[in-house]
């Protein structure tokens, strides 16, 4: 088994397993990789993912799809794990890389194939195929998990032996939720990117605090020199009135 380390070699070869912890992974799960040949298997919860529960299913490959949760090294260690990162490794190791792009003003990246290893986003390389970042992040995301279905047939079909990383490392930090916040920006253009970079579902958006409120912006479109938006108005806590 390519690059595999499970002792005795006991993997089904027809097996595969997809960890996936947001609706749009399911999603290409139910509509695509569970009607491919071979015996899928899914987990969205990491108290799903155990040593044990792997070693039940004895897959061929384990590709993580967006999976927010350490992969336990018994099961990288002894099993072939494929995840999926948004950049053109070793650009953009780390966190966030979506964000991170998109304000950094990149208009495309690589979603890069690459074998999960306990150290993050440092494993060798399956392949890379280009990802346009037009549009939401939600879009992105969805966008990016289709290409990564194509990308796993590729992997399976072809039994691709993956490359180490070449070229001069940059990490990417992760953000928090504080640095949704909208603060000082330069044109309506960045404006426009910053709110569209964190519009998806389970992310913080885009907020503002004024007098008490929170105002939080989605599905926003620039044209003639506007920004259109969806916002959502809550009330903040006491303790949350805090003008930043």
């Amino acid at each position: 088994m390519t690059g595999a380390s499970n002792p005795g070699n006991q993997f089904d070869s027809k097996a595969y397993l997809v960890l996936g912890s947001k609706p749009w992974n399911r999603r290409l799960f139910d509509e695509l990789l569970s009607k491919l040949d071979g015996r899928w298997s899914y987990m969205g919860e990491p108290a799903q993912l155990s040593a044990s529960s792997v070693s039940r299913i004895a897959p061929r490959y384990i590709f993580s799809l967006h999976w927010s949760w350490r992969v336990p090294a018994e099961i990288i260690n002894n099993f072939e794990c494929v995840c999926f990162h948004m950049t053109d490794v070793p650009y953009g190791r780390g966190g966030s890389p979506l964000q991170n792009l998109i304000a950094r003003g990149h208009r495309d990246t690589k979603l890069t194939a690459l074998r999960m290893t306990e150290q993050f986003d440092a494993g060798s390389v399956y392949l890379k195929e280009t990802l346009s970042l037009d549009g939401t992040a939600e879009e992105i995301y969805i966008r990016a998990t289709r290409l990564a279905g194509s990308m796993m047939k590729r992997i399976i079909l072809e039994e691709m032996a993956p490359v180490p990383q070449e070229g001069a490392v940059t990490n990417f930090k992760r953000r928090t939720p504080e640095e949704s916040r909208i603060r000082t920006s330069a044109s309506l253009k960045n404006l426009y990117d910053f709110i569209r970079m964190l519009d998806a579902e389970g992310y913080p958006r885009a907020f503002l605090d004024h007098e008490g409120f929170r105002l939080e912006f989605s599905r926003a479109a620039l044209y003639d020199g506007r920004i259109v938006a969806d916002v959502t108005i809550t009330q903040l806590a006491k303790n949350d009135r805090i003008q930043k």
